[in-house]
């Protein structure tokens, strides 16, 4: 096991999504084969899924791999399981700022939610897991009015849009997911000590992580 530590690691940070390509099929294979015609896409290049009926993909971050003319791979998504496909689009994302703020990172969230399947019959409780707690990302930042980054985060906390965030580590290893921001911009601490401000990132469905 290669261990990971947070030193030169990178938060970027959405600043542009292009404009929506169709979506016409979605597999249920591993990885999931997405068609969208004349999509344009290279390989590398992550795009937001907005997905009508596979709610498993729906406001997801993936990476393009394999592309051809009219299909291509998301990346580590293995979609065998996933509901059936209706409809949707797919928006390449720019991300066009890194924070250079930040200086711890904390996160919660990710559990299931049980309901109760326990019958007469039973001697003992049973639940079964519906939906999972929303995935929620704590940043302890360095105030700074002048940051790209924390100006971009401050914008989408204001519109109450949502932004691509990519977390890279040193060793190429990154998570990826669309969030909810909430980022002031308002400055906190102590008597003597540094100027700092929250940040906080509410993903909508599960980040994907890849290992490179």
């Amino acid at each position: 096991m290669a261990l990971k530590f947070w030193s030169n690691a990178n938060i970027d940070i959405q600043t542009a999504l292009a404009a929506a390509k169709t979506i016409t099929a979605i597999t249920k294979a591993n990885p999931a084969v997405v068609t969208s015609t004349a999509h344009g896409y290279a390989n590398g290049t992550y795009v937001k899924l907005l997905i009508i009926g596979m709610f498993e993909l729906n406001e997801v971050v993936v990476r393009v791999a394999n592309q051809a003319a009219n299909t291509f791979e998301a990346e580590g998504v293995d979609s065998t399981s996933f509901s059936t496909f209706v409809s949707g689009t797919a928006e390449a994302i720019t991300f066009g700022v890194s924070m250079s703020t930040a200086q711890g990172v904390t996160a919660s969230g990710g559990e299931p939610e049980f309901a109760d399947i326990t019958t007469i019959h039973d001697n003992v409780r049973k639940r079964a897991p519906t939906v999972v707690s929303p995935m929620s990302v704590s940043i302890d930042s360095f105030f700074d009015p002048s940051n790209a980054a924390l100006a971009e985060l401050a914008i989408a906390t204001r519109s109450k849009t949502q932004r691509a965030i990519q977390i890279r580590f040193a060793d190429a290893t990154r998570m990826v997911g669309s969030a909810y921001c909430s980022a002031a911009g308002v400055p906190t601490g102590q008597a003597q000590d540094v100027v700092k401000t929250p940040v906080s990132l509410e993903f909508q469905g599960l980040p994907t992580v890849y290992a490179t």
